[in-house]
């Protein structure tokens, strides 16, 4: 019995604070530095240098259907062509970070500003 209201608890608080959670925005800061310190010798201002095509361009991302924040940290994690997975080298939290900042980016064309 205190198992099932323990379980209905937990659920009604999903419910009520599931939203917050989910809300809490991204940290841009942590992107751009896991950005640079994992990214950039491939994707510096959101080119590719492997593959030309399949740049950061908000443009590309569309193309290639990898343009939501959700996908964008499926591609990191896992990796696909000749990108590497990091789901062993990069904390959850990072590829969250990195994945807002890449789209960020190509919704401000790669420009600093």
């Amino acid at each position: 019995m205190i198992n099932l209201f323990i379980g209905l608890l937990l659920a009604v608080s999903a419910l009520f604070l599931g939203p917050q959670m989910a809300s809490a925005e991204p940290d841009l800061a942590l992107g751009a530095k896991v950005f640079q310190a994992k990214c950039v010798g491939c994707h510096l201002n959101g080119r590719n240098t492997l593959v030309a095509a399949k740049n950061l361009s908000l443009a590309a991302l569309h193309e290639y259907h990898v343009d939501t924040p959700e996908l964008i940290q499926a591609q990191v994690r896992n990796g696909k062509g000749a990108m590497p997975a990091f789901a062993k080298i990069l904390k959850p939290e990072e590829i969250e970070a990195v994945a807002a900042y890449v789209l960020d980016r190509a919704e401000h064309n790669w420009s600093r500003g």
